[in-house]
């Protein structure tokens, strides 16, 4: 990716020939580095065509540069990070994540609204700026809106080096947020269909500036907001965050719901709001509570803390090809893994940002977030803290269900119960596994994984 580097100081290196422009109703997406089905590529050439459905198109654009560009619990001005966008072959995936990494948001263009040739398959960021950001603002319903994403051009005009470079910091939690949300979502199920005269009123109704943590829970043909969680209930934690869904409501014909499965009493977990529109879906994803972002959920630690699974990712890594949706099974057969070790494999994956996850259709996709892969896959702090432990010899079991864990803080015990563990660190007290495992839970499965395996042997 020699147009777009991830330097060791988290600052991302944006480098295009020219900025993205709108000029004579021609919306050119100027890309930077990126990987192709090919290989990588400086600035990839992905589609050139029509989009359809102009007017919906660009409100989408712009909403995904104010998702970018938004802290949410902390608003104030910040390095805007380009767009990411994957061409899947029949679609187009536009993602962008929030400065405070609580909000991933995603403008799929669907096949019924491109009409043009898709000439080469992969992810790379592409410039949003102020002026194009004006220029979509004035596109209306019957304007025609052609569309480039790269140039064929562009590798013939890169000799004089780039016009445009923008460098902006990109923390290791944001990081981390932006791979690790397609996990997390992964085992949502829908919950609530709105027809969009009912998702007007439900999503205009919905305080504009509430950053508590509420729910809503279908009730005839709209949601009920509560104050507390039920069953079937899903959770919207600062409502104030779905307010880039307003400017595309006159577009929309349906809003979706997606959420894990909550009880009386339950805490706040993560949900998926999806418009339907002309050829397109909007979707928001947002974390558990408005200064939360996802980087500490921890919800994929216990399917990393393995070595089978990296392997395992290696193999299954190699098989993908940037299809719109990864078929498992499919991918099972190919590689001669279980089900289960594919399904593992995958969340390895989509944890380094390789995959991600579409709720409307209940399964991944191939994509490949152009940072540098390496220092995408080593952001989990705590799963390199439980492996130094196991590493430094701090795991000692006391029974086939106890293990004692060493730290310079004391000893913590951990307990398990089937599948379940618990741990006496303050960790654990405070977030009674809700945000994942502990570092100790952690590195005590890993010692027991090791055993079970020697036994086996």
């Amino acid at each position: 990716m020699a147009s777009s580097t991830v330097a060791a100081g988290a600052a991302q290196a944006y480098t295009y020939t020219r900025p993205s422009g709108l000029d004579g109703g021609l919306l050119g997406l100027s890309t930077s580095g990126g990987t192709t089905s090919a290989g990588p590529r400086p600035h990839p050439h992905f589609f050139s065509g029509v989009l359809t459905q102009a007017a919906p198109a660009a409100a989408g654009l712009i909403a995904l540069a104010d998702v970018a560009q938004t802290r949410y619990h902390q608003p104030r001005p910040t390095s805007f990070r380009d767009p990411v966008v994957t061409c899947n072959g029949d679609r187009l995936r536009m993602e962008s994540f929030s400065a405070c990494g609580g909000v991933y948001a995603r403008l799929d263009v669907l096949e019924p609204a491109m009409d043009g040739d898709v000439h080469e398959r992969g992810t790379t960021n592409v410039d949003v700026n102020g002026p194009l950001r004006e220029a979509l603002a004035r596109v209306g319903g019957s304007d025609p809106l052609h569309l480039a994403v790269g140039a064929e051009e562009l590798a013939v005009t890169t000799m004089d080096g780039a016009v445009v470079e923008k460098k902006v910091p990109l923390p290791d939690r944001w990081l981390r947020g932006f791979a690790e949300v397609q996990v997390i979502t992964a085992g949502f199920d829908p919950r609530a269909e709105l027809t969009g005269p009912d998702a007007v009123r439900f999503l205009r109704s919905l305080p504009k500036r509430a950053r508590d943590v509420l729910w809503v829970v279908p009730a005839g043909r709209t949601l009920r907001v509560s104050s507390r969680p039920v069953p079937g209930a899903v959770c919207l934690a600062g409502p104030d965050r779905l307010r880039t869904m307003l400017p595309l409501l006159r577009f929309a014909s349906a809003l979706r719901v997606y959420g894990p499965s909550v009880a009386n009493g339950s805490g706040p977990v993560s949900s998926v709001w999806e418009l339907e529109l002309p050829g397109m879906r909007y979707v928001l994803t947002l974390s558990p509570q408005n200064s939360r972002g996802f980087s500490g959920e921890g919800a994929v630690l216990d399917a990393l803390a393995t070595d089978e699974v990296a392997g395992d990712a290696d193999l299954i890594g190699a098989l993908l090809s940037f299809e719109p949706r990864v078929d498992p099974d499919l991918l099972s057969e190919r590689s001669g893994l279980t089900l289960e070790r594919t399904r593992a494999a995958l969340t390895q994956l989509g944890t380094s940002g390789r995959v991600g996850f579409d709720a409307a259709e209940a399964g991944f996709f191939h994509r490949e977030l152009p940072y540098d892969p390496a220092r995408v896959a080593a952001l989990n702090p705590r799963l390199r803290s439980a492996q130094a432990l196991v590493e430094g010899d701090a795991v000692r079991f006391t029974s086939d269900d106890t293990a004692i864990v060493r730290t310079d803080g004391g000893d913590r015990q951990v307990r398990f119960d089937g599948d379940r563990a618990t741990c006496t660190c303050p960790w654990w007290f405070d977030h009674r596994g809700e945000r994942g495992p502990c570092k100790h839970v952690l590195a005590a499965r890993m010692v027991r994984r090791e055993a079970a395996v020697e036994v086996a042997r």
